[in-house]
């Protein structure tokens, strides 16, 4: 329960980031390259500091193996970079909630590569899983009406990407993981990122005015979105198992939802609402009998 707890604190602190987004992306204007080179630099440096404080010099163990080093600049480029740039451009193009359902599908997307890629049979429940998940985003994407999207093609897309890539960020790193700390490769992956972002485009270049408002929440975003919600993250894994975390999961669109109903006035119908749900039931399905597939 403890863990659960914990999990559950991470993902509410991941849905309050995604809604912070919205209204830097929308109500502040602030472009995506500048946003993203702000956030991941200054996340990376934090990160570093908190593993260095924990593990001292031993934050640099990664780049004694090549192999690692491989490891660590795909998890930054293909996982990280491309994750934040497809989600916050689906949030600047639509919404934060629609962006974090289409994200929530990632699980999906690591299953279909397995299958793939490994050439493993689908268990049953993947199939029913993959079913009510298609189900529930046409609901919460049409409104039910095939001829009408509810948010923009482009968001759509974008979203879907997000999904793909966060699909990304899970599996790409976990060899380096298991032989470090994930705090660790989470800060050298963010600075990498920060880096080549801020390499194309520099923090001091085309930065908008900055307002209190606009440093409160890139601030929130940094601090709750990344540094608060991983932390609890990782806390979590110390009392619950990751197939238990991962279910937990399901609090971040609801939290999501809630919030941009209350604090940015989003709209929803009753078949949105029910296509998210379809989702995140979908998504319980997959997990929770791909950790244990004798019940499948």
């Amino acid at each position: 329960m403890k863990g659960i707890l914990w999990a559950m604190l991470a993902s509410t602190l991941w849905g309050i980031s995604g809604t912070v987004m919205q209204f830097v992306s929308q109500n502040q204007a602030i472009p995506a390259d500048w946003f993203l080179s702000v956030r991941t630099l200054s996340a990376g440096i934090i990160l570093l500091v908190i593993g260095f404080i924990q593990r001292g010099k031993r934050i640099f163990d990664v780049f004694r193996s090549w192999a690692a080093v491989g490891q660590l600049v795909a998890y930054a480029t293909l996982g990280l970079m491309a994750n934040m740039y497809t989600f916050y451009v689906s949030i600047e193009k639509g919404t934060a909630a629609a962006a974090t359902i289409l994200q929530y599908l990632s699980p999906l997307f690591i299953v279909i590569g397995t299958l793939v890629f490994k050439r493993e049979l689908p268990l049953r429940t993947d199939l029913i899983a993959f079913g009510v998940s298609l189900l529930g985003v046409f609901l919460a994407i049409t409104k039910g009406n095939i001829h009408e999207l509810a948010i923009p093609t482009d968001a759509l897309i974008w979203g879907i990407l997000a999904g793909v890539t966060a699909a990304l960020y899970v599996v790409l790193p976990r060899n380096i993981v298991a032989d470090s700390s994930p705090i660790i490769i989470l800060g050298w992956g963010t600075l990498i990122a920060g880096v080549l972002f801020n390499l194309y485009h520099p923090i001091w270049v085309g930065a908008p005015t900055i307002t209190p408002t606009l440093v409160i929440s890139i601030g929130a975003i940094v601090l709750i979105g990344t540094i608060m919600a991983f932390g609890a993250l990782l806390h979590s894994l110390q009392y619950a198992p990751s197939a238990v975390v991962s279910i937990v999961d399901a609090v971040q669109p609801v939290v999501t939802f809630v919030l941009s109903i209350i604090f940015l006035g989003l709209a929803v119908s009753w078949v949105e609402i029910l296509g998210s749900l379809l989702v995140i039931v979908a998504i319980y399905i997959l997990q929770r009998y791909r950790s244990d597939p004798e019940q499948s």
